[in-house]
């Protein structure tokens, strides 16, 4: 069964940087596609990040772009999440979720995957992120 650990929250200062790591076991990492979502309190859950587990593709919501890189071990399988520039409406609880890449055409727009990985993700805990002003 698809299994998956989202670590390396914390509390950091405005401007800082946090690690994030999410750990996958019982499935084919490489064939898969792997996101991060946040939930700030009294929010909707929002998809900021994803990638290819098999071909690296990347995308990023707006808000996260040139400040967040997602990134893949394979021999790991782990997905990593680094966050630079930290702004305290990145606050929130952090998750990764996976779904196979069959689920995901390779021209289907941003929103629409994330939904996908939303709907139909396997997940994880998730990793508390609190950057304070």
């Amino acid at each position: 069964d698809v299994q998956l650990q989202a670590s390396g929250g914390g509390l950091v200062q405005a401007g800082g940087f946090l690690r994030l790591s999410c750990a996958a076991s019982g499935f084919t990492f490489d064939t898969y596609v792997i996101a991060w979502f946040r939930q700030a309190p009294g929010k909707e859950r929002e998809g900021i990040s994803c990638i290819s587990t098999s071909d690296g593709t990347t995308y990023y919501v707006d808000s996260v772009k040139g400040r967040f890189t997602i990134s893949k071990d394979n021999g790991k399988n782990t997905v990593y999440l680094q966050m630079n520039s930290l702004k305290p409406e990145d606050t929130g609880v952090y998750f990764c979720a996976a779904v196979h890449e069959s689920l995901v055409s390779a021209t289907e727009p941003f929103g629409q995957a994330m939904k996908i990985l939303r709907d139909f993700g396997s997940w994880g805990q998730g990793t508390q992120v609190t950057v304070s002003s």
